[in-house]
């Protein structure tokens, strides 16, 4: 697997100013205009777990650099949010290790325009070749675990978070995060999505963002790659372990990786609540 386009993963200003280097620096609360900003989740560590999932996995939609459906199950159960939260830091560091947990019934899914996806990466490939790996969903169902990890710097009373990494495999239990990928052959030179074919699964196990002053990227980590349709089974975890060896970090949307930081400067500054900006290329489709 040389490429899998996958775009999946999570502040403001306080007495002590925490940048994300976001591009916007305004203050972040539940008092903004809905129409402009994105839902509010609840930080405080609390085990009844208020956030329905899709506000908790916002980040989604956000990080997403072409169009992106929403689809909620009817009767969505889905709640997810932080259990625990440690903090640490010297005089120069900080670092946070939040676990969150997602319980109920029911499914999220993020589908990804087919038509944006295959643009973006057939820019670089050689004519005639196979478009492979493209991402066509990102899809939480089930239950589990996960936690985030915070690294971040401190200069006086400005925190800057440096690395967000978020887990969804806590306590040894299967991510609930899937992704689904498809391949695309050209026909008479162009790459359409009716065209596709080897439709696989991934299990999802962990997210890295990185704070960066070029374009930014993501690390993806995953436990398993089967057919869709299938189980991941023995050869699928065998996949799924060569494919973190060929995994490269993806290119995604500033905004949502500002945002990822800034969520972890949240979690250290112990804000009770965070607002996500409005993710300009969702569009939502209730089922």
């Amino acid at each position: 697997m040389k490429k899998m386009c996958v775009i999946l993963c999570f502040f403001i200003v306080t007495a002590g100013v925490c940048y994300g280097k976001t591009a916007s620096k305004k203050e972040n609360n539940a008092s903004k205009d809905s129409a402009s900003s994105g839902p509010t989740v609840i930080l405080k560590p609390d085990k009844a777990l208020e956030n329905p999932t899709p506000d908790f996995m916002y980040f989604v939609p956000l990080i997403s650099p072409t169009l992106v459906y929403s689809e909620t199950s009817k009767g969505n159960g889905q709640k997810s949010g932080l259990i625990a939260c440690e903090r640490k830091s010297t005089s120069k560091t900080f670092y946070v290790n939040g676990e969150f947990q997602m319980q109920g019934s029911g499914f999220h899914k993020n589908k990804f325009d087919s038509a944006g996806m295959i643009e973006r990466n057939t820019k670089k490939l050689k004519k005639g070749k196979p478009l492979k790996n493209i991402l066509g969903y990102i899809k939480f169902e089930g239950e589990g675990y996960g936690w985030i990890e915070v690294a971040g710097k401190l200069k006086g009373k400005k925190a800057t978070a440096t690395e967000v990494k978020v887990h969804f495999n806590g306590r040894g239990e299967t991510s609930p995060v899937t992704v689904g990928l498809y391949s695309v052959k050209p026909v008479n030179g162009e790459y359409k999505y009716e065209n596709k074919y080897n439709e696989i699964v991934a299990r999802v196990n962990i997210l890295t963002f990185s704070k960066s002053t070029d374009k930014p990227l993501m690390d993806i980590k995953v436990s398993a790659v089967y057919a869709e349709g299938g189980k991941p089974g023995f050869w699928g975890k065998l996949k799924g372990s060569m494919a973190n060896m060929l995994i490269k970090p993806l290119e995604i949307d500033k905004l949502g990786n500002d945002t990822m930081l800034d969520f972890g400067c949240a979690l250290f500054e112990e804000k009770e609540k965070f607002t996500f900006p409005k993710a300009k290329n969702l569009k939502e489709n209730d089922m």
